[in-house]
């Protein structure tokens, strides 16, 4: 790492889970470690929601990585190894992985949550953790994880309670999600619904009814004591994920699959990844690139093709993942193969451009991106 002594104190700014997780495995080797987080608390943005912790884009369990960096899977995660999907025009088809092909985890500031446990375990380690500390400038070593600055993917649903049994339910096409998806989420009387929009955000509202409509006729959902949440996210494939020297980590750096969304399991790896460049004094844009982005680029490819593909196309690919075991197939279609290889230049000319939609303006917009996100500049850092 440029002007990084083996010795210095490390300011991580940002408490999410790439931030946190940085400072585990930093705190772990004997490093002094401070997070600031400009929030009175972890998990800001989250609202005790359900999100999946992808388990299919790499043959190891994610569970067995973040145990082998050093990290405890100490927070409530429930295997889901099964779920039903439909296709735009509404036929469901069952799917199936001979291992679970993601985990349920609760997001937010309660106990069991995901953040709340990442927090306690760096504390734990000796890392120094500070709320109401937004940093402004940095000019001492330091890992930048301040969250997504633009967003290309929003979420908006309903958590809520109910009599329904445990299950994920996922559905595709553009009347519940231009260009994403729509899912329902329940464990143990609790769930989510919601919609994943690629564009339309204006339009949230539309969405979510639909959505929700679709599920109750189509899933059976039951919602009671409904509550509002919202949230999103920034994908696009950094040069370097350095700046001023700092490595740059999670959605701040956009490690987002850029098909569907998920980010926690890169988040965590790309802090691990800088707390090991520091502790060994690698270079983390190297570290990175090695180990992050042939699944970020597959993941470039892979939507590109969604978007020329289309409904019919979307059909085609749940057919066949309701055929066969369907962690196997998602884990092949995430190695970046020698098609994937010659099809990435064009998909990266496509993706270059960044991922907003037209329609959110921050005029007259409600959606959760104009009135939840930070707008704001990035932390300055010294040149």
């Amino acid at each position: 790492m440029p002007d990084m002594a083996p010795l210095d104190d490390v300011t991580v700014v940002g408490a999410g889970p790439s931030g946190l997780a940085c400072a585990i495995v930093l705190a772990h080797a004997g490093r002094k470690v401070v997070v600031r987080e400009w929030h009175a608390d972890v998990g800001h943005r989250f609202h005790d929601d359900f999100q999946g912790l992808e388990n299919w884009s790499h043959a190891e369990d994610v569970l067995d990585e973040m145990r082998s960096a050093g990290i405890a899977t100490d927070f409530e995660c429930h295997p889901f190894d099964h779920g039903t999907v439909f296709d735009p025009a509404g036929r469901r088809y069952p799917v199936r992985g001979q291992r679970p092909l993601f985990y349920l985890v609760r997001r937010g500031q309660e106990a069991g949550t995901l953040d709340r446990a990442l927090l306690d375990q760096a504390r734990a380690a000796g890392a120094e953790v500070r709320f109401n500390d937004r940093v402004r400038r940095l000019d001492a070593p330091g890992v930048l994880s301040t969250g997504p600055r633009k967003a290309g993917i929003i979420a908006v649903g309903h958590l809520f309670e109910t009599d329904m049994p445990d299950g994920a339910w996922l559905a595709l096409g553009h009347r519940l999600a231009p260009g994403g998806y729509a899912y329902l989420l329940v464990q143990g009387g609790r769930g989510t619904v919601a919609t994943c929009l690629f564009t339309g955000f204006r339009d949230q509202a539309k969405y979510l009814a639909a959505t929700e409509e679709f599920f109750t006729r189509n899933a059976g959902l039951q919602m009671r004591n409904p509550r509002p949440f919202g949230g999103f996210g920034n994908m696009r494939l950094a040069d370097t994920a350095v700046q001023g020297g700092h490595p740059v980590i999670g959605e701040q750096a956009g490690f987002q699959d850029a098909l569907a969304g998920f980010g926690m399991r890169y988040a965590i790896r790309s802090g691990v990844l800088a707390a090991r460049a520091i502790i060994d004094g690698n270079d983390y844009a190297t570290l990175w690139q090695r180990e992050l982005a042939p699944w970020l680029q597959a993941g470039i490819v892979n939507r590109f093709v969604f978007n020329l593909a289309g409904e019919a196309g979307m059909t085609l690919a749940i057919r066949r993942l309701a055929k066969r075991d369907a962690g196997q197939l998602l884990e092949r279609a995430y190695r970046l193969s020698l098609p994937k290889r010659l099809l990435l230049p064009l998909a990266r000319r496509w993706y270059r451009a960044p991922l907003a939609d037209p329609s959110c303006n921050h005029v007259d917009c409600e959606c959760i991106w104009c009135t939840h996100g930070d707008h704001e500049a990035a932390v300055a850092v010294a040149p």
